[in-house]
């Protein structure tokens, strides 16, 4: 395992360098759109620290994490009419990380609709309405 690298696409996002389309934020944490959904409403929680995966983070990171993918699993079921949650953490290149700053998918599912296969940039306008349907709920 390397170190944590402070250039990563997600530690731009934290810095403002790299626009993202913003869902929610505390203290701790920061909430944004993934950019390649596999589901209407896949968003990314994020640490506001650094932290390369769940192999280094510390408590508070996980805590802080855990609570704010509860409070987003709840918002984008209610948002997007689903029946459940897929939640999705990746920690090493083994393991399927492609991004080393720790990160949880939520993914709203309902029964019987397959999740989209990975890698396909979503139309910035759809991930832009899908934003506006959680930020409705959490408001």
């Amino acid at each position: 395992m390397s170190g944590y690298d402070s250039d990563n696409i997600f530690a731009k996002i934290l810095r403002g360098e790299v626009p993202s389309e913003k869902v929610y934020e505390d203290e701790d944490t920061f909430v944004f759109m993934d950019i390649m959904p596999r589901a209407n409403g896949h968003c990314l929680v994020i640490p506001k620290t650094p932290c390369r995966n769940i192999l280094d983070a510390m408590p508070g990171q996980m805590s802080a994490c855990m609570a704010t993918v509860q409070k987003m699993g709840h918002a984008v079921m209610q948002a997007f009419g689903a029946e459940g949650v897929t939640l999705q953490q990746f920690s090493e290149a083994a393991g399927g990380q492609e991004v080393f700053h720790l990160h949880f998918h939520v993914l709203p599912r309902v029964e019987g609709v397959k999740l989209r296969p990975p890698g396909k940039v979503e139309d910035f306008a759809v991930i832009k309405a899908n934003a506006d349907k959680i930020r409705k709920v959490l408001n």
